[in-house]
């Protein structure tokens, strides 16, 4: 409890201190909780493993794909050629993965409110490759960059 409440704290300070408000790149504490729909195939922060699907440390500015240890599609790794988690390719993806890579192993029926795509993003740009706490603002931008 503790260390979620210190890292939901985290991400608050982080956002609102972005040059980027929190209401432009989601609200990462909100995202948070749209982010439980995953935990049975996924897991981000410190100690993350690769389950069902893999760990999500660090994937905003990551190729799609490319996660050490875990073997996806050849449809996925194909897709992601060339591209990189950015906020607008994480929000077609989280919207129905079926529909952007119809052969991926991914069994997911989306999420279709807006809002909630963002809110999401921003939790999951939260972490570093590490699973520490980063800026989301900034690791969204730096994501646009690429």
């Amino acid at each position: 409890m503790r260390k979620a409440t210190f890292v939901a704290g985290a991400w608050v300070v982080l956002a609102l201190s972005s040059p980027l408000a929190a209401q432009e790149i989601g609200d990462p504490v909100a995202g948070e909780k749209v982010f439980k729909r995953c935990m049975a195939c996924h897991a981000i922060g410190a100690g993350a493993t690769n389950k069902v699907g893999p760990e999500l440390n660090g994937i905003i500015g990551e190729k799609p794909g490319d996660v050490e240890g875990f073997r996806f599609s050849p449809d996925l790794v194909t897709w992601g050629e060339g591209k990189v988690w950015n906020a607008e390719l994480m929000a077609q993806w989280l919207q129905n993965p079926k529909a952007v890579v119809p052969k991926t192993k991914m069994i997911f029926p989306g999420i279709k409110k807006e809002q909630e795509l963002k809110d999401i993003t921003a939790y999951l740009a939260g972490f570093d490759e590490s699973g520490a706490p980063r800026d989301p603002a900034e690791a969204l931008k730096a994501a646009e960059a690429n």
